[in-house]
């Protein structure tokens, strides 16, 4: 169904994904190595698009690469073997840009991990050229109309 967006509309395009971190993603210090998250949020990204029918094969079909050209990171607690973690990610901005926001929760006391965010940008296939507004391909995936 489409929705014409308004000052006043609220939209929860979002996902949840749990997962308990392999071995081999911990450091000596027993946690897992902060580098690992990007492979997370990674994980989530791709299951809440996955979700809206527009993972990376349907962008690519549709003409538009979406590089990640922001990535923001707030790590609050460490993630320690044998724990498992919910990561929810939401899409709160699609207009120009397709922002993420993530949230990394423990799933047994629901203590908040990691706060993340990632910026992707669509870029013309064809012509390697940046696109100001995103493409309508997204909007349709996500069920909404531009204004």
């Amino acid at each position: 169904m489409s929705t014409k967006p308004g000052k006043d509309t609220v939209y929860d395009f979002s996902h949840e994904l749990t997962l308990a971190p392999a071995f081999h993603d911990f450091d000596p210090m027993d946690v897992v190595w902060h580098g690992n998250y990007l492979k997370y949020l990674e994980l989530a990204r791709c299951a809440l698009l996955a979700k809206y029918g527009y993972d990376y094969p349907q962008m690519r079909d549709s003409g538009y690469a979406w590089p990640v050209v922001d990535v923001r990171l707030k790590y609050i607690k460490p993630i320690t073997y044998g724990q498992t973690i919910m990561i929810r990610a939401e899409i709160v901005e699609w207009e120009n840009r397709l922002k993420i926001n993530y949230l990394i929760r423990d799933v047994k006391t629901g203590h908040i991990i990691n706060k993340a965010s990632t910026i992707q940008v669509a870029i013309d296939m064809a012509t390697k050229e940046m696109r100001y507004v995103s493409p309508r391909v997204l909007w349709d995936c996500l069920g909404v109309l531009p204004e």
